[in-house]
């Protein structure tokens, strides 16, 4: 089932989410639409909070960015994070034009640090610690962020943001086009 994307200006999108326990009632039927939800959109990463729950689930899957330029530095990844915590960021902060599937025809740069640590469950509930480095680390940042209430446009100047206030407003109101389902804020 393709879940609506939630789109900026829902309040949802600004809640830090909720931790799940190993019996989340129908957890792999969730997982099983929100790659549908995902690959439908043409996305490489989507938050629990996208699709209208205040959970601490994401998914990524980096491989498009990497069929696209093989100089990219990591490797591609697919994979579910459940109650993710980073538990370090390190290296010096690289800029990269970032999207949202929550916030369509809107891209900035966004500074992240190039290498994180990250404790989370996979979707069996088994229990990982591992270190990402380079776009891989930036599209887990990107949607940790959102599990904890944070849009990457939270990330860019003033300047910009004061730059981009109408089409976020457009957003808001529905006034955008897209080729997903899309939710927005009554």
């Amino acid at each position: 089932m393709i879940y609506p994307i939630v789109s900026f200006g829902n309040p949802i999108l600004r809640i830090k989410c909720k931790n799940i326990s190993n019996n989340f009632d129908d957890l792999q039927s969730l997982l099983s639409n929100m790659w549908e939800t995902m690959y439908d959109a043409k996305g490489v990463g989507l938050a629990a909070p996208q699709i209208n729950k205040s959970i601490r689930v994401f998914i990524i899957d980096t491989h498009p960015f990497f069929e696209d330029d093989n100089s990219i530095e990591g490797f591609p990844l697919k994979k579910v994070f459940i109650n993710a915590k980073i538990l370090n960021e390190e290296g010096e902060s690289w800029l990269f034009n970032e999207g949202c599937l929550s916030i369509p025809d809107v891209r900035e740069d966004v500074n992240r640090k190039p290498k994180i640590t990250i404790e989370y469950y996979d979707e069996i509930f088994n229990k990982h610690i591992d270190t990402y480095s380079g776009l891989t680390a930036r599209v887990i940042q990107h949607e940790y962020d959102h599990i904890e209430g944070v849009l990457f446009i939270d990330k860019i100047s003033t300047l910009r943001k004061r730059m981009i206030k109408g089409k976020l407003k457009d957003i808001t109101n529905g006034k955008v086009k897209v080729n997903y389902l899309m939710r927005f804020p009554k």
